[in-house]
């Protein structure tokens, strides 16, 4: 594109409407003529979008510098977030059955569609990263298509403005008398007590201050950008963990997304509740109505680290790393990560016995022990005695079918199918055992599993957390706040003074707070003959603020 060359000598971009330099109007900017007060808004520079639209790049770079175009962006990223919150997330559901099941079981036709479409993992699907990816590139080319012309702008302005620039400010007026060297010295004296840096050329002068304030909302798009990154980086693999583990007294196991590298063993699980003979008597009522209330739960932990290389297939050789207890709000941290007490559950099953019985005579054979979390598949007993495990349902329902199935891996409500063999009954005899139940399928047996006790423990839920991105959302957010105060809290305010023969001009502009800036300049001209300016808007008393 062709440079403007404007009459002052300066050249400016193609499509600039105000000379960078003198503030004349460019010729290809005469429609701005009919209007009273000139649109100072971004200093009348060219802007990269208002310039070029022939190339794809030309159309997608304006297309993305819209702001209506960042605004409907982010209205579309909440609404989709807000289905989000819906149902809840793959990440929060219990795995005892596939996703698509679950979701359909629990919530109907309206949870598998949910399904189908995806919203169960909404927040790491590729579309909903593409909205917040698309969000930031809309605010990295509005921000470049509008900071960029206007430091330019800003930079390159003279003391000396064009006549007409100065004569279409919101703010101007004219002295038609001559006025004394002592008036100037006093007008200087008065804009540096209020704090405006001034330039002179010639006997006019330039007073500005605050300029860095036009960079707030700029200031604020950074911040926003670094936000976004920052949470992007949370689907990127091992910057952000937030993982549930689930240990019962006395387990061991290795700590998710550590690489197989540290286990926890849980030695303890203690809960305390609040008693209302004890306790502040405030508390009674309280714990009348709601029952049980915990006061503290915590757990007594072990943090091992694996000692040397692992094989595959072997148990790891681990060493400790230290002790601990783990409370609500007061994590055991290690490394990265961090292990958060966040549940727990009471008298969880553990172990169940059953003793083999003569159904007729009552005599018994024997019992095995079986471990819910990991049972065997064979217990031998004495004199030629011996119990198969067939079958195993942790958390036993009838299924649709009418077959036995489970729910879920932790054992709620178990149930068996044992195969009993005796000498009498060497082929063995089949029975299905649950609690307060027993089945025997192939006919009347002669041998039954009688129920002989139950051991409980008690399990602890606790949060696994790794957050390598939570200071670069932090520097976001704080870089936001400081373009939200940089921007709100100060405004960017020139005074023109100029000699235009026997008359001196004054013209005035800020970015907002007008009553502000004729405030300023009333004090600065009392005591001289200059006269105040008038607002050539004062039939519309309208304090607009302009937008960068």
């Amino acid at each position: 594109m062709n440079q403007v060359k404007c009459d002052c000598g300066h050249v400016n971009p193609h499509g600039t409407i105000l000379c960078e330099a003198c503030g004349k109007i460019i010729e290809d900017g005469t429609q701005i003529t009919a209007e009273p007060v000139i649109d100072m808004r971004y200093e009348g520079s060219a802007r990269r979008s208002q310039t070029y639209n022939k190339s794809m790049i030309d159309k997608v770079w304006n297309f993305f510098s819209s702001v209506k175009v960042g605004v409907w962006l982010i209205i579309v990223t909440l609404i989709a977030s807000s289905l989000g919150t819906i149902l809840p997330q793959e990440m929060y559901i219990p795995n005892i059955m596939p996703v698509a099941d679950y979701y359909e079981d629990q919530y109907g036709w309206f949870g598998r569609l949910y399904y189908d479409l995806g919203f169960h993992n909404l927040y790491s699907s590729w579309w909903y990263l593409l909205l917040i990816a698309a969000i930031g590139v809309s605010l990295v080319i509005c921000s470049l298509d509008r900071v960029v012309p206007l430091y330019r702008a800003l930079k390159k302005q003279r003391v000396i403005r064009h006549e007409s620039f100065l004569q279409r400010q919101r703010i101007f007026g004219t002295t038609s008398m001559a006025v004394s060297k002592d008036s100037y010295e006093l007008v200087k004296e008065q804009l540096k007590k209020k704090h405006y840096n001034i330039r002179e050329d010639e006997g006019n002068i330039l007073a500005e201050k605050g300029r860095f304030s036009r960079w707030g909302p700029y200031v604020n798009h950074v911040g926003l950008i670094i936000f976004l990154i920052g949470s992007m980086l949370r689907f990127v693999p091992g910057m952000y963990i937030d993982e549930i583990l689930w240990l019962r007294e006395g387990e061991t196991k290795v700590i998710p997304e550590t690489g197989g590298q540290y286990y926890l063993k849980n030695v303890d699980f203690k809960l305390e509740v609040y008693d209302k003979e004890t306790d502040n008597e405030a508390f009674s009522d309280a714990l009348d109505s709601a029952g049980m209330v915990a006061k503290n739960y915590q757990s007594d932990v072990i943090l091992y680290k694996t000692k040397g290389n692992t094989v595959a297939g072997e148990e790891p050789e681990l060493e400790e790393v230290e002790s601990s207890s783990i409370r609500v709000n007061e994590p055991l941290k290690f490394e990265k990560f961090a292990l958060y007490q966040v549940n727990y559950k009471l008298d969880e099953l553990s172990k169940m016995s059953f003793l083999l019985t003569n159904k007729t005579s009552g005599e018994t054979f024997g019992d095995i022990t079986i471990n819910l979390n990991d049972p065997e598949k064979m217990y031998e007993l004495d004199n030629g005695y011996s119990v198969e495990l067939m079958s195993y349902f942790p958390d036993f329902e009838f299924g649709e079918d009418g077959n036995p199935t489970t729910k879920s891996r932790v054992p709620n409500n178990p149930a068996f199918v044992f195969k009993m063999y005796s000498p009498e009954k060497p082929e063995g005899e089949v029975s299905f055992v649950a609690i307060q139940q027993t089945i025997e399928p192939l006919g009347d047996n002669e041998y039954k599993m009688a129920f002989n006790g139950i051991e409980t423990k008690d399990v602890t839920g606790l949060t696994v957390r790794k957050d390598l991105t939570l200071w670069i959302i932090g520097l976001g957010g704080l870089i936001f706040m400081i373009g939200v105060i940089q921007g709100a809290y100060w405004n960017h305010r020139r005074i023109w003074i100029q000699r235009k023969g026997d008359e001196v001009w004054v013209a005035a502009h800020t970015n907002k707070n007008w009553f502000g800036l004729k405030r300023e300049i009333q004090l600065v001209l009392t005591g001289t003959e200059i006269k105040e300016p008038m607002d050539q808007l004062k039939d519309n008393q309208v304090d607009e603020g302009e937008t960068d």
